[in-house]
């Protein structure tokens, strides 16, 4: 049995009007993960048998706009970076805080106990070579390499083991040059359902929801939100036929409100689907995920 991480840049639940891209259209998936409620400000705790949905706090204790660095530190550390720092920083995690992601990062806490962990991005060479050069590394790439994981590259993408950030590889074709073929959401979500048969944890990293926050485009935002609903229904559809856990969060928000360029200190979501969610029932804050996600890998193993 397999915890599929889907990691969400940017998604927290604002308010039901004009600014939340998620009240200006309907998107299946996000109400599902609800358990129908709106995926608002106004939502509600959610538990029902294998299925937990929560609004949790990203500020951590710490005045200020919640950032990527912090928030990410955090998220897969279970260590509030933020607080540690007295500032919330981002958007890559600052030089006093980024060995906790080399040390006590999920990837490396389950990994010391044999566990199998898959981060199924991949990345161009371009970006391999300029991480490299300037050591400008994010959160989820640092904390693979430091456990001993590898990163996925265009290899990967081509044998089908992979996926590229934007889900559907047309922009490694268009912008990259890359000669990669063009997918469908649907096929990208079959890859991790696939990592899953060799996997204790996939880890999934997708951060445009954050880059259409911060372009405050509501087209953009809307194109975006199709292409995941269409990826994360495809997980949920599956999920109870194969033998994997859902979970879904965020780190800050930021697309749930297009009035503003900038982050927000609203709740982000916590949904978890499949066997072992109930465990996660009491979650609060997003220092309490990889600690949880820590005990999950336990208990699945009996």
């Amino acid at each position: 049995m397999a915890l599929v991480f889907i990691f969400l840049d940017g998604v927290g639940l604002g308010a039901d009007n004009g600014h939340n891209p998620f009240t200006m259209n309907d998107y299946p998936a996000f109400s599902a993960m609800t358990g129908g409620q709106s995926f608002t400000s106004a939502v509600e705790k959610y538990h029902n048998g294998n299925h937990v949905f929560l609004p949790v706090d990203a500020c951590l204790g710490v005045e200020g706009l919640p950032q990527s660095g912090t928030g990410q530190v955090t998220l897969f550390t279970g260590i509030n970076s933020a607080r540690m720092l007295g500032r919330h920083f981002g958007p890559y995690p600052h030089s006093a805080i980024r060995e906790l992601l080399a040390e006590k990062s999920i990837f490396r806490k389950i990994g010391a106990e044999k566990g199998r962990c898959f981060f199924i991005n991949a990345f161009p060479k371009r970006f391999i070579d300029y991480v490299t050069s300037t050591n400008r590394w994010s959160s989820t790439t640092f904390m693979t390499v430091k456990a001993g994981f590898k990163l996925n590259s265009v290899k990967e993408i081509i044998n089908g083991s992979a996926i590229t950030a934007e889900l559907t590889q047309d922009a490694w074709r268009k912008r990259l040059a890359i000669d990669v073929p063009v997918i469908t959401e649907t096929e990208a979500a079959d890859r991790v359902i696939k990592s899953t048969r060799n996997s204790d944890l996939v880890l999934v990293e997708y951060y445009l929801t954050d880059k259409a926050g911060h372009s405050r485009d509501a087209a953009l935002a809307h194109n975006i939100l199709v292409r995941l609903n269409r990826f994360l229904q495809h997980l949920l559809d599956q999920q109870p036929e194969n033998d994997f856990t859902l979970l879904l969060t965020s780190d800050h928000g930021n697309l749930e409100d297009l009035s503003v360029k900038t982050h927000t200190r609203n709740a982000v979501p916590f949904f978890v689907l499949g066997k072992g969610a109930t465990l996660f029932s009491d979650v609060k804050t997003i220092q309490d995920v990889t600690p949880l996600c820590v005990e999950w890998y336990r208990s699945s193993l009996g």
